[in-house]
């Protein structure tokens, strides 16, 4: 039997990320949430999501030792990034007066600022609800329309500094990066488990990755 581990350091919406990815896995796959650090290894694919304030995130991560942890099993499976669970995978986040990352990601998490426009229109911060991602060609889009719209809630947005591993964009205010890639690892800003149909194929997507 397959396995996809989810991984629990304290900080991620894991309930629903857990029921979205339970509703879309084939016959014989079994998704777990978990922090048992033997479980991740010998799990197919693993998740790593993430909410709140990066500071706390990446206590949690470097106390738990998810970082290096993180770092080993993407090497050898496919590992999907959420939300806070992407922005923690580049180097720096701007955010609780700057903070490290682990670093899998050149580039940097930045604040949209208060002084958020777009056609005249002053933008509310955080970036909340419905957007649009433009897409770059990737297997995790597949049966996905380009421009679909996905569900955000940040007030801190990723700019990576190698272009090439950018495989999704959104446009609010900046142009922020939607999603990441490199190898066995894809990240988003967005929440595909709050993101209806085109957030579970994404997961879907996910569960049938092979790169």
């Amino acid at each position: 039997m397959q396995t996809v581990a989810v991984i629990d350091y304290g900080m991620g919406n894991l309930h629903s990320a857990f029921k979205a990815l339970e509703h879309v896995a084939p016959e014989g796959m079994k998704v777990r949430i978990t922090s048992d650090e033997k479980v991740i290894h010998n799990a197919d694919r693993v998740v790593l999501p993430g909410v709140g304030a990066i500071r706390d995130c990446m206590s949690e991560i470097k106390r738990l030792g998810v970082d290096e942890l993180v770092k080993d099993v993407v090497k050898s499976k496919p590992l999907l990034g959420i939300c806070v669970g992407m922005q923690v995978l580049l180097s720096h986040s701007e955010e609780n007066g700057g903070v490290d990352c682990i670093g899998l990601l050149p580039g940097n998490v930045r604040y949209f600022g208060r002084d958020l426009y777009e056609n005249g229109e002053h933008l509310k911060v955080p970036h909340m609800g419905w957007s649009r991602v433009k897409q770059s060609e990737h297997a995790l889009w597949n049966g996905i329309e380009d421009d679909s719209r996905f569900y955000f809630v940040h007030s801190y947005y990723a700019q990576c500094e190698e272009r090439a591993l950018v495989a999704g964009t959104c446009q609010y205010g900046v142009q922020l990066d939607a999603a990441l890639t490199r190898d066995n690892l894809f990240a988003v800003q967005f929440h595909p488990e709050k993101s209806a149909k085109c957030g579970l194929q994404l997961l879907s997507n996910f569960l049938r990755w092979n790169p």
